[in-house]
């Protein structure tokens, strides 16, 4: 069952806080392994009683990482079946190597937009 324009974004807007959660909090990150329903309704994503979770931690073959699109998809699907699967990728890493000095002393100083194309509360997704 597809997601309304209102559902789709509310999914986005509690999958997205999932992702900066348990990228950003080994606590959350260990909840999310051990009860991931009750991690999700701490971030807004509600799930019937008797529905199963898989948390799938690979970006899927042919897809770029951040699809945010995959993740909908399975989402919907799940809705239909009880079986959720549920994207949430290893911990993103910046490399470093690829900003200038600039980029950095900007980042450091919270100045601008940087996209690292890793999220899909990005623009890029």
């Amino acid at each position: 069952m597809a997601m309304d324009p209102q559902e789709r974004a509310e999914f986005v807007d509690a999958y997205t806080r999932v992702l900066i959660t348990a990228w950003s909090s080994e606590e959350f990150a260990s909840r999310i392994n051990s009860d991931p329903a009750a991690a999700l309704r701490e971030c807004g994503i509600e799930l019937p009683a008797n529905a199963t979770i898989e948390l799938v931690r690979t970006i899927p073959d042919g897809e770029h990482e951040g699809s945010l699109d995959t993740q909908i998809d399975a989402w919907e699907r799940g809705a239909e079946t009880g079986h959720y699967v549920l994207h949430i990728p290893d911990t993103p890493q910046v490399n470093t190597a690829e900003l200038s000095e600039g980029d950095l002393d900007s980042i450091a100083a919270g100045d601008g937009y940087y996209c690292c194309c890793c999220c899909p509360c990005c623009c890029c997704s």
